[in-house]
């Protein structure tokens, strides 16, 4: 059973998404990316945990995605919307790359989108995210 923890984090989460793309729509609006940024950040701690958000955030090997992603949170929320979110994109990508293989194979199943995830070419965009051969997922 998930918790109501968990249940309140993916609804922060895919609000935090909406009001990031909202942001992005409305031409880069600080206020809509900021608040985007917050509430992702605390539907992810209420998802995962605060332990493992820690521990995900203060692994040394992504030291260069970390200081990428939380340096675009701070020009977001010092007003540069677009250099911060440049940094923010390559810092999710730097974080979070492990997790697309992942997330593109269990696409695959679904009825209506996975004859496009099953291309040859859509895998081998969503494989050159993984790294190698290890199917982990990053958190």
């Amino acid at each position: 059973m998930v918790s109501d923890n968990t249940k309140i984090g993916t609804g922060l989460l895919f609000l935090g998404c909406v009001f990031l793309l909202l942001g992005v729509l409305f031409l880069f609006d600080s206020a809509l990316l900021a608040l985007g940024d917050l509430l992702f950040l605390t539907g992810l701690t209420l998802t995962i945990g605060v332990s493992r958000t820690i521990r995900f955030f203060s692994r040394r090997d992504r030291i260069r995605g970390i200081v990428a992603f939380f340096g675009g949170i701070f020009l977001v929320m010092c007003r540069w919307p677009i250099t911060g979110m440049l940094f923010q994109f390559y810092g999710f990508i730097y974080l979070f790359g492990q997790f697309f293989p992942i997330a593109a194979a269990s696409m695959k199943d679904t009825p209506v989108i996975g004859s496009l995830f099953s291309h040859p070419a859509v895998e081998r965009f969503f494989q050159s995210f993984g790294g190698g051969g290890s199917r982990r997922a990053p958190v």
